[in-house]
């Protein structure tokens, strides 16, 4: 459900493969909100990515996410 709302967001960091994206968004499926140890456990999933990478990865892509939306409620 979490990767449903991350792939609307036009967040493209260019050190982020498609292939790690694509690892990222399944993780983030597997390791919900309040497991322990998610983003250890996701960074695990993802090559190449550390714990923090793959948190500040989750944080950049919800704000892209919120900006999107907020647009959406003035343009309707």
């Amino acid at each position: 459900m979490a990767s449903n709302l991350l792939t609307s967001s036009r967040c493209s960091s260019s050190s982020w493969t498609s292939k790690q994206n694509k690892q990222f968004e399944k993780a983030l499926d597997l390791y919900e909100k309040d497991k322990p140890d998610r983003w250890h456990n996701i960074a695990k999933v993802v090559d190449g990515k550390s714990e923090d990478e793959v948190k500040r990865h989750y944080e950049i892509r919800i704000m892209d996410f919120r900006k999107i939306e907020s647009c959406r409620c003035y343009n309707i």
